[in-house]
């Protein structure tokens, strides 16, 4: 079941219905989620101490106390104590599945997950019921995750307009947790919500450009966007394979790293992902709070994101690594630009092509089939028709996707700036093993639907807006995590590292440390005081 979250006033009415589908005969007895590292609910589950149905009814019920004013989470699993059932099952036999077994995990609502529609936030997929799981989520379920339910994103991941368009037509506009009249950042911002308010022990996001490292740094979480096909794409709605991947949102570096060891591998419906099986690592076997001695990283200033407010918390952090043994390398000039520019012209005609091919694996009782349908379906539907949509209008009038010898030239152009003369140079030059900056800016006020914004496909002028690291990362496919580093006025800000093609396995190491020695993650309570104002 799907729901609209401005129609609804809490997850309860769904919540109910769920509860009634799993024929649950006796109560389980209660379990406190809040802030408990996914970590410590597996060793809490191997060691018999809870059950997964104690622990997934611990998490719905805190979905319907406190989701009311944030709209983080789109719905919950029908069969989601029954996942649990079957796990707890499974661990009486002595045949758990592995850490992840009984772990209630939240999707982004662009994954396929059999049992719940893929809507992306749109009303023209409201009935799109996948007929398999995405690889990410039968790798989740073969692992023993509860796959929990649905968490809200940024229409279409955000691609549909370049206007202000908070949240989810169908999911809702988004609030900040922290401070609920501030953005959740896109387009990954209901797992960034769910992660940082324990509605899940972990949540899973998808980005193509900063849309798992900016809201995790507005949300206070940990994020990473892996190599490009590190985790395979099939079943997820696309915007580019060039640039498309889904990666973990959790509230530390280790939970972080036991999600994507499940996750990541190659896949034979993601032809890009045939490298991954060779390439992955035990990322959780590699973390050590001594990961930043004699570690050589570069330090990246004047990139969006740095600012006079931002700035103090950044040299603090700069502070830790050094104290943790890091050898810290300040690049006067990283020479970098504005890549906003081919991205666009990438970005749209991949989205024609990848978006086409994902329609078409949808059932028949989804009418929409191309984007040109889709462009039709937003300007009919008056539940669609107040919010701009041109980028699907640029996207659609591309011609000859990745075959087109213009797209071809850009593609290589943009490959050279981000990877040759950007991430790699800047890793050669100095002999660092990562380049670490401040991830994005502190959360904003919510924008008003239709006003003027910026984002990865924007038609602004080259240098409108400062070159960006979560933009270079993206570009290039190479990985990027962020950590909370801090607060400005209250409002949560990431540090990010990111390295060349496969280092996740050295990021992982670095980001542990940095973690373990600063504990700079403060928990959210602005929402909790929402819910308890009088209404």
């Amino acid at each position: 079941m799907m729901m609209n979250r401005r129609c609804f006033t809490s997850l309860a009415v769904l919540v109910s219905l769920g509860l009634a589908s799993c024929g649950k005969d006796e109560p389980a007895a209660p379990y406190n989620v809040e802030e408990v590292p996914l970590s410590q609910i597996s060793d809490d589950l191997a060691a018999g101490k809870m059950t997964s149905a104690a622990i997934t009814q611990s998490y719905i019920d805190r979905i319907g106390m406190y989701d009311g004013p944030l709209n983080g989470v789109i719905a919950v699993a029908p069969d989601a104590l029954q996942q649990a059932a079957a796990s707890d099952a499974r661990r009486k036999d002595g045949k758990a599945l592995g850490p992840l077994d009984g772990v209630p995990i939240l999707l982004k609502d662009n994954i396929d997950a059999v049992g719940m529609p893929t809507t992306a936030g749109s009303w023209a997929l409201e009935h799109n019921m996948p007929k398999q799981d995405s690889e990410v989520t039968r790798r989740l379920r073969a692992a023993g995750a509860v796959i929990l339910g649905k968490a809200n994103t940024s229409q279409f991941a955000g691609i549909r307009t370049s206007t202000g368009l908070n949240g989810s037509t169908l999911g809702g506009s988004t609030h900040n947790p922290y401070d609920i009249t501030k953005s959740a950042a896109g387009s990954s911002n209901g797992p960034g919500i769910a992660a940082a308010t324990t509605f899940s022990a972990g949540t899973i996001g998808t980005e193509t450009s900063g849309s798992i490292t900016s809201p995790s740094s507005q949300n206070g979480v940990v994020g990473i966007k892996s190599t490009i096909a590190l985790v395979s794409r099939r079943g997820i709605v696309p915007i580019s394979l060039t640039q498309d991947m889904a990666g973990p949102m959790t509230r530390t570096v280790r939970d972080n790293a036991m999600v994507l060891n499940v996750i990541a591998g190659s896949d034979p419906g993601d032809p890009w992902s045939a490298d991954a099986d060779a390439n992955k690592k035990d990322y959780v076997s590699l973390l050590s709070t001594d990961g930043l001695k004699g570690k050589r990283l570069a330090v990246l200033r004047g990139l969006r994101g740095q600012d006079e407010r931002t700035t103090p918390v950044f040299d603090e952090a700069l502070a830790v690594l050094k104290a943790q043994g890091a050898d810290l390398v300040e690049v006067p000039d990283t020479k970098w630009i504005d890549i906003r520019p081919e991205m666009r012209i990438v970005l749209l005609a991949d989205l024609k092509e990848d978006l086409n091919n994902y329609f078409a694996t949808m059932p028949d009782t989804v009418n929409v089939r191309t984007v040109t349908d889709l462009i039709a379906f937003n300007g009919s539907d008056p539940r669609e028709s107040m919010h701009k949509q041109e980028n699907f209008t640029d996207a659609d009038a591309t011609v000859g996707g990745r075959s087109n010898p213009d797209y071809q030239k850009t593609l290589a152009e943009m490959f050279r700036i981000t990877r040759d003369d950007g991430i790699d140079r800047v890793l050669k030059e100095t002999g660092a093993i990562a380049v670490v900056a401040v991830t994005t800016a502190p959360a904003d006020t919510i924008p008003v639907d239709g006003s003027t914004t910026s984002g990865a496909v924007s038609s602004d002028p080259r240098g409108s807006q400062a070159a960006s690291l979560t933009a270079y990362a993206a570009s290039a496919g190479y990985p990027h995590i962020s950590v909370p580093m801090g607060q400005v006025n209250g409002m949560p800000l990431g540090l990010s590292f990111a390295g060349t093609k496969w280092a996740e396995g050295d990021l992982y190491p670095l980001a542990y440390a940095y973690e373990q020695a600063s504990k700079k993650r403060v928990p959210p309570t602005a929402y909790k005081q929402a819910v308890a104002q009088p209404k």
